[in-house]
């Protein structure tokens, strides 16, 4: 019997790297979808692998150009997709990213035939509505569950590359807060989470699934603990809500891709966000690794 066979769109990202190591690892064969093919090699800011050894195929395609997508699921048995906008882009939208790419992914993978579509989303997305990047991941999600394509929707809460972003910060000596800190999130490492990803793979039926890490805690207490591994002096400032408010709709009319990026995060600042735990990768271990990294 031959092997299955899977497309990892978002092969060159932070998750992406990982999910195609797990699949490749368990036997499936896997093809990467990336726009450029040298960034499935090195190993990246926050230890995710390089990737080159474990890719049998690569797909060149771009989200916001339907056309180069077209063919890319051939003689796929399951698609797993993390394609998303991360960074503010010029002129690109999530919506153009994270609903439609993914959209005329899917158009394509139920023109080949494909078994299963495996997709990231948001956890708690409902709570997040007002911001575009999480609508536009909603907008997929609603257009997989009416395809009638079999799926899995995964919603982690944070990744340990959003930790990794706090602890930049520290490592300059000060880090800037929206709330007053006390809110709670478990972010989960990317090699745990991909395990929850290519499990999905044996999925039957529709299911959505909520994954976040084993450590639970505040703003605060991630980023008292990336100072105490670099070292330093802790210095936090708490910015008030209604500044980033202010400062996002000023922004918004400026430069609505950083816009986009801004209102999501201000959205996880003014709540829990606490998946449901998994994982056996802590955050303390992760920061340590940062710290020597940087000596």
């Amino acid at each position: 019997m031959s092997k299955l066979k899977v497309l990892v769109a978002g092969a060159s990202g932070y998750l992406g790297r990982y999910v195609v190591k797990e699949f490749a690892e368990r036997g499936y064969g896997v093809r990467a979808l990336v726009r450029n093919r040298e960034r499935l090699a090195g190993v990246g800011p926050n230890f995710e692998p390089d990737v080159t050894e474990f890719v049998e195929e690569v797909c060149i395609g771009d989200a916001t150009d339907k056309a180069s997508l077209s063919g890319a699921c051939k003689g796929v048995d399951i698609v797993f997709s993390c394609m998303g906008l991360t960074k503010p882009q010029p002129d690109i939208t999530s919506e153009q990213v994270d609903h439609l790419g993914n959209l005329a992914l899917l158009e394509d993978a139920i023109a080949c035939g494909v078994k299963r579509f495996i997709y990231i989303s948001v956890f708690n997305s409902d709570k997040m509505m007002d911001s575009d990047l999480v609508a536009a991941h909603e907008h997929f999600v609603r257009d997989l569950r009416s395809s009638g394509m079999p799926y899995t929707v995964i919603r982690p809460g944070a990744y340990f590359n959003d930790i990794g972003m706090f602890f930049n910060f520290a490592r300059k000596g000060h880090v800037f807060l929206f709330g007053d800190g006390t809110n709670r999130f478990n972010p989960i490492h990317g090699a745990d989470l991909a395990k929850v990803c290519v499990d999905a793979a044996q999925d039957e039926g529709n299911k959505e699934i909520a994954a976040g890490g084993p450590d639970i805690f505040t703003y605060d207490e991630t980023n008292l603990i990336a100072f105490e591994a670099l070292g330093l002096e802790p210095k936090i400032t708490h910015v008030p809500m209604w500044i980033g408010d202010a400062a996002l709709f000023v922004i918004g009319l400026v430069n609505k891709p950083f816009g986009s990026i801004m209102s999501f995060a201000l959205s996880v600042s003014r709540m829990d966000n606490i998946a449901p735990t998994t994982g056996t990768r802590h955050v303390r271990d992760f920061y340590r690794d940062l710290a020597a990294q940087g000596k």
